[in-house]
């Protein structure tokens, strides 16, 4: 079966949750109520790996008008626009058991690719410190201290431009 990168299905659901609950601690990592909201809303900018059928990693957020990553949007799916000029990502996750083998780059690679090909202006996330130098491999540029209090945490907020 091998590797594969789609969008999810209804059916996937249970495993996007779970995947969230082994990779972000609960103040910080979507709810199911949110997970379930994200595939209904935007389906196109959820993308799911996988490897030999089981789901491995995941990589989701809306495409907006707005510039930036708003805590609001963690929740709100109304603020996604199909035709949006920013993609934001919320989780890059990869389970615990399949991580150090870079399925999250290959990952960050194909939604790369996929936002070029349809027309956006950038990328947009936020990252503790410790994970900065793995997205500027991507080119992603630190824009410092976000705003963002998501988890109660404090957070970078880094842009990739196209």
């Amino acid at each position: 079966m091998g590797t594969e990168i789609r969008h999810p299905k209804t059916e996937d659901i249970e495993a996007l949750c779970a995947l969230e609950d082994a990779c972000f601690p609960p103040e910080e990592g979507a709810s199911h109520e949110s997970v379930k909201n994200r595939v209904s809303a935007y389906p196109e900018c959820y993308w799911v790996l996988t490897l030999d059928g089981e789901i491995a990693g995941h990589v989701n957020g809306p495409r907006t008008t707005e510039r930036d990553l708003l805590d609001p949007m963690y929740t709100d799916t109304s603020c996604h626009r199909r035709d949006g000029p920013w993609q934001m990502i919320f989780s890059v996750a990869t389970l615990p058991k399949f991580q150090g083998r870079g399925l999250a780059s290959m990952l960050l690679r194909r939604v790369i690719s996929d936002c070029r090909e349809r027309g956006v202006k950038g990328i947009v996330l936020t990252c503790h410190e410790r994970l900065l130098p793995f997205y500027a491999r991507f080119g992603f540029k630190d824009e410092g201290m976000s705003t963002s209090e998501h988890g109660g945490s404090s957070w970078h907020q880094m842009r990739l431009l196209f």
